[in-house]
């Protein structure tokens, strides 16, 4: 299975079996991705919450690809009224796919799409495939119930936000990981406009000190898991 990180929150995964999963496909009108939406094809996308910033171009996306979106209910109705494909699903809830299992948990956030539509709580990703867990916080302030989540769950790789203003900072985010305790971090949500500019290397310095692993991935970069 690989990873490819596009910048801000947008990520790709590649299954073993070749199936492609996007999450949160901000390419066009984002200034650091190293892609556009035409660059990518998706079987699946996965959605933690609909600003414009994480929506970005998934209705385009799933209209070419004929992709499959999963993400919260209320999120998924307003895509289907657009026309496209989606698995509806909420906080909490858990389903099997042919690529593996997804469930999603609370993120302290907002959610409303571009166009002033009202679409159902923020929500963060745990994808359980090829034998890994991943969870993807979505845009998040840190919360106890963190530690809760990594109880819960083996998390192998956690991609979480460092950027601040909109997000948790670099202080916060090393106490999330501390409460999920993942195999590896890996910061998103950092350096796309000015108000979220941070080094991500502090935030990687701040985690070894402490015995935990990071990854900072280059914008466009693609890991094997």
């Amino acid at each position: 299975m690989k990873l490819k990180y596009f910048s801000h929150a947008a990520f790709q995964i590649t299954t073993d079996d070749g199936k492609i999963i996007l999450i949160d496909p901000f390419l066009d009108d984002n200034p650091t991705s190293p892609v556009k939406s035409d660059d990518v094809n998706a079987d699946y996308i996965i959605l933690s919450h609909a600003h414009g910033d994480h929506l970005g171009d998934t209705v385009k996306i799933g209209h070419r690809c004929n992709s499959t979106i999963i993400c919260v209910h209320e999120l998924a109705d307003y895509l289907i009224a657009k026309g496209c494909i989606a698995h509806n699903m909420h906080i909490g809830g858990g389903y099997n796919f042919d690529f593996g299992r997804i469930k999603f948990t609370i993120a302290h956030y907002g959610s409303k799409t571009p166009d002033d539509q009202y679409a159902g709580e923020p929500a963060g990703i745990i994808l359980s495939i090829c034998g890994k867990n991943i969870y993807h916080t979505g845009d998040t302030g840190l919360f106890y119930d963190m530690k809760l989540i990594g109880e819960l769950n083996k998390i192998d790789y956690m991609l979480l936000p460092i950027g601040d203003n909109y997000t948790m900072g670099i202080p916060d985010a090393v106490r999330a990981v501390e409460f999920v305790n993942p195999a590896i971090a890996i910061p998103m949500h950092y350096n796309t406009f000015p108000e979220i500019r941070v080094n991500p290397y502090e935030f990687k310095k701040k985690l070894e000190a402490i015995g935990k692993k990071c990854k900072v991935m280059e914008y466009g970069e693609e890991i094997e898991l």
